[in-house]
C-alpha cells in the first residue's frame, strides 16, 4: 500500500508538528510520509491554512484536492478561493471556520488524540512544567526565567515528540507559550496556563481556546508565573466535556478514503 502523503511543517525540530504524522498514521492504519504542500493528500496539525491558500489559489493548480483535518489559520485568510480546491473534513476552531465562511459547530485540534497513541504511564508527579514556543528556547528572557525558577521543569519542544509528551503527561501543571504544549496537556488531562508567546500571533491560541469554550483571553506574563494560583491537580479540567466532544469529532471526521481498508 502506498504511504499517505501528509504535509507538516518541519523546518526546525518541534514536537507539535512532529506528532502530526504519528496521529494521522494511527488513525489511517497506514505509513505516513512527508509531502510537499502541492503533493499532499492531507493537512492536519498546525496553522497551515495560509500555506494551503497560497499553494492552491496561486499559479498552476496542483493536481490534488487534499483533505483539511484539524488545521487552522495563522492570520486572516479568505476562504472563498479555496472552496472546491480542498476538502474540509474539520478545522481547528471557530475563528478559522469564521474566516473561511464555514458554518459548523464541530472543531478539533488533532493533537488532542495523542493520548490514544501514547497513553500516559505511571502516576503524575508534582513537577511544574514550563514548555516554551520553540522559537523562544534561545531567547534571553526565557533563559533568564529558567535560571530564576529552578522549581520549574523545562520541557524542550525540540526534543523527540514522545519524550515531550511523556514529560507533559507526568506534570502536575504546565505553563506553556507553545500552543501544542497547551493542547497536549489538555489531551492528558493536565491543567495548564497560557504564557506570553512573545512575538507569536495570538489568533491560533484564541482559535483553539474557542473550540473548547476555554477562557484564554490573554496570556500570563513570565513575571506573573511564580504567583499564579494552581488548580487542584486531581480535579478534572473544567472544559473536559468539550475536549471529549472535540476528540469524538476528530475521530468521526477522519476521511474514510484515507484509511487503510479503503486506500488504494
Amino acid at each position: 500500500m502506498t504511504p499517505l502523503r501528509l504535509y507538516w511543517w518541519n523546518a526546525v525540530p518541534n514536537f507539535g508538528d512532529a506528532i502530526s504524522p504519528v496521529i494521522v498514521g494511527h488513525l489511517a492504519g497506514r505509513e505516513v510520509r512527508h509531502a510537499a504542500p502541492k503533493d499532499a493528500e492531507m493537512f492536519a496539525i498546525g496553522s497551515l491554512l495560509n500555506v494551503v491558500r497560497r499553494v492552491f489559489t496561486e499559479g498552476t493548480p496542483p493536481h490534488t484536492h487534499p483533505v483539511i483535518w484539524g488545521s487552522g489559520a495563522l492570520r486572516a485568510i479568505r476562504g472563498d478561493r479555496l472552496m472546491g480546491k480542498v476538502q474540509f473534513a474539520l478545522v481547528r476552531g471557530p475563528v478559522t471556520a469564521s474566516l473561511l465562511g464555514i458554518e459548523t459547530d464541530s472543531f478539533g485540534d488533532p493533537g488532542l488524540l495523542i493520548s490514544d497513541v501514547w497513553p500516559a504511564g505511571g502516576q503524575r508527579r508534582e513537577a511544574l512544567g514550563f514548555l516554551p514556543h520553540h522559537s523562544l528556547m534561545d531567547d534571553p528572557d526565557t533563559q533568564a526565567f529558567v535560571r530564576a525558577h529552578p522549581e520549574l521543569t523545562l520541557i524542550d519542544p525540540r526534543d523527540p515528540a514522545d519524550q515531550v509528551c511523556e514529560a507533559v503527561a507526568g506534570c502536575r501543571h504546565v505553563f506553556a507559550s507553545s500552543l501544542h504544549g497547551l493542547v497536549i496537556a489538555d489531551a492528558y488531562g493536565v491543567s495548564n496556563t497560557w504564557v506570553d508567546p512573545k512575538g507569536q500571533g495570538r489568533l491560533k491560541y484564541h482559535d483553539y481556546a474557542a473550540s473548547l469554550g476555554r477562557d484564554m483571553r490573554a496570556p500570563l506574563s513570565l513575571d506573573a508565573v511564580a504567583d499564579h494560583t494552581l488548580p487542584d491537580p486531581d480535579a478534572p479540567l473544567p472544559y473536559q466535556p468539550a475536549i471529549d466532544a472535540a476528540r469524538a469529532a476528530l475521530r468521526r471526521s477522519f476521511p474514510m478514503q484515507l484509511r487503510q481498508e479503503h486506500a488504494a
